[in-house]
């Protein structure tokens, strides 16, 4: 049951940040945001952690691994993602993500010695099949142009260092460190390494006072964040990356039911029938196996 809630806080913040999203776009630099966003998530936690005696210190191997999952989940992929949907859909973004379950049986493996699972695989074709029909229109209207190929590539890169992010966390949860102070510190290291950049890149940390952009700043820091990412990266150490990465391919279809309502978005036949796929790969790549009789 604590899984389920889990997988479900999961997929509705993630699905719900899509829109608090586009109230961050504008003035203020994506970049910019993004260090304003987790670095208010990681103050945040840290003072969480103060406050409730949560242990603080950790050996200089696991800082390292902190700082690890900091770049490569907090910080650079998520710049690749704004860098990407200048070139190309997010439709076909939402697509290029959805191959992070594939990545991460493959990383899984690879790296953690994670069994492999047959209806896990087969869970994820169907997914990314209904993730593909739901985007046909975007997908049709891909123009393969040198930008385009650009778009894909970062997309793709940004997908990989999320796999390897997703690793690292479980890699840190086999070694016990806590999800939640794991997450306080590789928040606070992802904003360090991206405010260098940002600034390496000469980027003007403005900001504006409005209640649209700071109150999609606090939902995308404290819901998007912490609360979404604490509940992923909690299922990682419990379900293994390759199945908790089943989330990210609910999450556009959570996206577009929101937007049907907040902003007119019209569903078609080949879209529902996509919708039906990604939940039944859901369901069938996380289904238990029935105990054989003897």
């Amino acid at each position: 049951m604590k899984n389920i809630i889990l997988y479900i806080i999961t997929v509705v913040v993630w699905g719900s940040t899509w829109l608090a999203i586009k109230y961050q776009l504008g003035s203020v630099d994506p970049m910019v945001s993004v260090v304003y966003r987790f670095g208010l998530a990681a103050s945040l936690l840290l003072l969480f952690c103060y406050l409730r005696g949560l242990n603080l210190k950790f050996s200089l191997k696991d800082h390292l691994f902190m700082a690890l999952l900091g770049a490569l989940l907090f910080s650079v992929n998520y710049w690749l993602v704004y860098v990407a949907e200048l070139y190309v859909t997010s439709g076909l973004v939402a697509v290029l993500f959805s191959s992070i379950v594939f990545m991460n049986i493959a990383n899984g493996s690879f790296f953690l010695g994670t069994a492999v699972e047959k209806k896990m695989i087969a869970g994820a074709g169907l997914g990314i099949i209904g993730i593909i029909m739901i985007f046909m229109p975007e997908i049709k209207a891909f123009d393969l142009t040198d930008k385009g190929v650009f778009g894909l590539s970062i997309g793709f890169l940004s997908v990989l260092l999320a796999s390897f992010g997703n690793i690292t966390s479980a890699r840190n949860t086999q070694h016990h460190i806590p999800v939640i102070q794991a997450n306080a510190f590789g928040m606070g290291y992802g904003t360090i390494f991206m405010a260098f950049i940002a600034i390496l890149l000469g980027k003007e940390f403005s900001f504006v006072v409005s209640i649209p952009y700071i109150g999609s700043l606090f939902y995308l820091s404290v819901f998007g964040s912490i609360i979404a990412f604490g509940s992923y990266l909690t299922l990682i150490g419990s379900l293994g990356a390759s199945k908790a990465s089943y989330t990210i391919m609910l999450v556009p279809v959570v996206a577009l039911v929101l937007s049907s309502f907040f902003e007119g978005y019209s569903w078609n036949l080949s879209a529902v029938l996509g919708m039906f796929l990604v939940v039944g790969g859901n369901f069938l790549a996380l289904s238990r196996r029935r105990p054989s009789s003897v």
